[in-house]
């Protein structure tokens, strides 16, 4: 056990709990998941980057989904496998605070990212003449800063309100830090920090689902009224592939909330906590790939030409 002298400066983790024979494989599982994650985002980033025909709005609006993933599960991951081989599962205090910053900034980005990549398909399928004044460079620019600014402001305030407990408890329940484990470390009313973090999580979930939800009602009116197959046909191309992903995130955000606050289910919430961060970051690539035509041909020239110089 950490000494009582120590308890404002170090932590223990709850850890995953495997059975010895389960490590090396749950290891290399994550290893190679983290990799793919690592591989698959950042050369799409790199890709349209080096692309001019791939700097759209849509593309680059994408790029923020991609270093949202990538700096999400850095955040975890690596912890999280050093942790494997350890029975003691030390970590200090802020660096657990810096972790639940990047979790909670993770999660909440997830949401207004895919509602502002919701917004530019809007107005791609419902105002298409008018789709490259309004989405110019510095509109993206615009909507990039909403949602990483609203993201830190709003977590900021999560994790300020937990900084200011006092600690009477070192082990933190869970398999990496997040605001809830931490708040729970102290021995103070928690109220404040209960109610804000409620009305936190309600509202982002609530505030993307209706966003979402009210914008694909448009954009499905808009293809009943004008019956266009054209129109039809792009709508599904363009927004296929961003429902999938909203769908996916918001749908193992909300089991990770539910088992959070259900003691009894302990393996389950730790394996919902590692796979909010991984399904939907192994997958945003994937399927933005394969349902955009224009990403999905670059890469496919790319990948030819470089069986073809090898052959």
């Amino acid at each position: 056990m950490v000494e009582m002298s120590n308890i404002s400066y170090v932590l223990q983790l709850e850890g995953a709990d495997l059975e010895p024979n389960l490590i090396y494989p749950v290891f290399f599982i994550l290893l190679f998941t983290y990799l793919i994650i690592m591989v698959t985002n950042i050369g799409i980033m790199v890709l349209i980057a080096m692309e001019k025909s791939l700097q759209q709005p849509m593309y680059l609006l994408f790029c923020n989904l991609s270093f949202n993933d990538i700096m999400g599960n850095t955040s975890i991951l690596p912890r999280i496998m050093m942790d494997l081989f350890s029975s003691e599962k030390y970590i200090g205090y802020a660096e657990c605070v810096i972790q639940a910053f990047g979790t909670h900034t993770f999660s909440t980005a997830s949401h207004i990212i895919l509602i502002v990549m919701a917004f530019d398909r809007y107005v791609a399928i419902c105002n298409p003449l008018r789709y490259s004044s309004i989405m110019t460079t510095s509109m993206v620019v615009r909507l990039s800063v909403y949602a990483w600014g609203s993201t830190l402001i709003m977590v900021t305030i999560l994790l300020s309100l937990t900084l200011r407990l006092t600690r009477c408890r070192s082990f933190v329940l869970n398999v990496y830090c997040d605001n809830v484990s931490l708040f729970k470390l102290s021995c103070e009313d928690v109220s404040i920090n209960n109610i804000y973090g409620l009305v936190y999580t309600v509202f982002i979930c609530c505030f993307s689902l209706l966003s979402v939800g009210i914008t694909y009602f448009k954009i499905v009116t808009i293809c009943f009224t004008k019956k266009s197959k054209e129109l039809n046909n792009k709508a599904l191309q363009t927004c296929a592939s961003h429902l999938v992903l909203y769908t996916i995130m918001f749908w193992f955000g909300f089991l990770s909330i539910v088992f959070h606050r259900i003691q009894n289910f302990s393996a389950y919430r730790k394996l919902m906590a590692i796979l909010f961060h991984v399904v939907p970051a192994n997958l945003n690539p994937i399927i933005y790939a394969l349902q955009t035509k224009e990403l999905k041909n670059k890469i496919k020239k790319i990948f030819h030409s470089a069986v073809s110089n090898r052959a």
